[in-house]
């Protein structure tokens, strides 16, 4: 929308370091940096770039946008990172009048301190917010965790043990499996599909938009424009010190590969509703109960780079951009096909499992697939111990940045929880004595684990 104004944009793509981002700006002269977050992990690196902004002195607005962004979160998580102008677009037709504001010298004072006022207003609603008095000490949080009867309780032993790398994965198997909500989403067009196609306001832009789609999908699988690749594994595990999840390599369960720190709820729940922790899901070591967990991580980003230097070099923009639209789309999609074959193949927990798209789309399936930096374990951190423990960037050629982002961005990794309660659920509000523990389980300071 900006170049419709004669603006001139310096496209740097997805996923890009703060790093880049900055030595760009400097280099290009720019009056304006944009950054929009289409998945979760975009929104601590939104803020790591606001940080970074202040620490090299810059002063040109910041503008935030994308579909996993907010007014509230850029008030509360961004703005207070950097001194300059930090202004949430809520879509791009607002990007036009937005920028030619912020750069308007008779204009911009007045309206940067208006965003201002505004986002302290936000700050203080936020910090005004209040739950059913004081959280509940982490200890009382544990005692009302899940609770399992372990002594009868079986878990799916898996027919595999350790790491498989699937490379190459065949693209045509995972157009099935491809949810189209999001993709219209990315696109800034509000609608879950299919019924968005008779939206009055924005249905024919959607059935527009979706016939290109489809045109570029087949074109992506027969010319196999992108790589998928994918690398798993199945361990031994067990529940530790409440909320961690300790990973062994093999069934003497003395070596581990790995510890999973987890938070717990701690928030005032009804009678009944337990206070979850990921680690509930997992047979404590104290049980003698062995238990098993897995651990993913997917791509379908391979050679994109060059596919879009490709599609730009020709000036054809629009289908480099559906191109990394329908790569976002194919990685979800090999995410939850990769999850239906460990359960129905490689764990083998749900071998009879025969479910129609609606009810994979509705995940009325056994087990889930929570990843780090969303809501059930939204440390980013825990990203780094995962891609070891499988092998990830020698597996599936996917790389991880100091800020935790996936490299290429069409990329997904998680674990895999097998009980037959697991659910996902928020973390939420933590109190300070969960804090302080989580920090000593994991050997951090409790500076850095704020």
């Amino acid at each position: 929308m900006v170049r419709c104004n004669n603006d001139k944009v310096v496209n740097l793509g997805v996923m890009v370091s703060a790093q880049t981002i900055l030595e760009t700006a400097r280099r290009e002269k720019a009056d304006a940096i944009g950054l929009s977050g289409l998945i979760t992990p975009s929104l601590e690196e939104m803020a790591h770039v606001a940080r970074e902004m202040q620490r090299e002195g810059f002063s040109v607005p910041l503008l935030i946008g994308g579909a996993t962004t907010s007014r509230a979160h850029t008030a509360v998580k961004i703005a207070p990172n950097y001194p300059g102008p930090v202004v949430y677009v809520p879509d791009a037709s607002r990007s036009v009048t937005v920028v030619s504001t912020l750069l308007s010298a008779e204009q911009r004072e007045a309206f940067a301190a208006e965003v201002r006022n505004d986002y302290d207003r936000i700050r203080a609603q936020h910090r005004e917010k209040k739950g059913a008095g004081p959280l509940p000490s982490i200890a009382e949080a544990r005692r009302l965790g899940l609770r399992t009867e372990w002594k009868t309780y079986r878990p799916p032993v898996p027919r595999k043990l350790g790491v498989t790398a699937l490379r190459e994965y065949p693209l045509a198997e995972l157009v099935p499996y491809i949810d189209w909500t999001p993709f219209f989403q990315t696109w800034e067009l509000s609608g879950s599909y299919p019924k968005i196609f008779q939206d009055p306001v924005v249905g024919e832009s959607a059935r527009k938009l979706f016939a290109d789609a489809q045109e570029e999908l087949k074109r992506l699988v027969a010319e196999k424009w992108i790589t998928a690749n994918a690398v798993f594994g199945l361990f031994p595990a067990a529940q530790v010190s409440a909320d961690d999840i300790e990973i062994y390599r093999d069934e003497r369960r003395q070596e581990v590969l790995m510890t999973w720190h987890n938070l717990r709820q701690q928030n005032h729940k009804p009678a009944g509703r337990p206070n979850l922790s990921l680690a509930d899901f997992v047979a404590p070591k104290a049980s003698g109960v062995p238990d098993y967990i897995g651990a993913f991580a997917v791509t379908a980003g391979g050679g994109i780079e060059a596919k879009i230097a490709e599609l730009e070099a020709s000036h054809d923009d629009y289908a480099a951009i559906m191109l990394k639209s329908l790569a976002d789309r194919l990685a979800e999609a090999l995410a939850e096909r990769l999850h239906e074959r460990v359960r129905r193949e490689f764990w083998g927990y749900a071998a009879a499992e025969k479910l129609d798209s609606a009810a994979l789309a509705a995940e009325q399936y056994r087990g889930i697939r929570p990843a780090p930096g969303y809501p059930a374990c939204p440390d980013h951190t825990e990203k780094r111990a995962l891609f070891d423990l499988i092998g990830a960037e020698r597996g599936a050629d996917i790389l991880l940045t100091e800020s935790y982002a996936m490299l290429p961005a069409s990329s997904v990794s998680g674990f895999y929880l097998s009980h037959a309660e697991a659910r996902y659920f928020a973390v939420g509000k933590i109190g300070r004595d969960q804090l302080e523990d989580y920090a000593k389980r994991k050997g951090m300071s409790v500076a850095v684990a704020e």
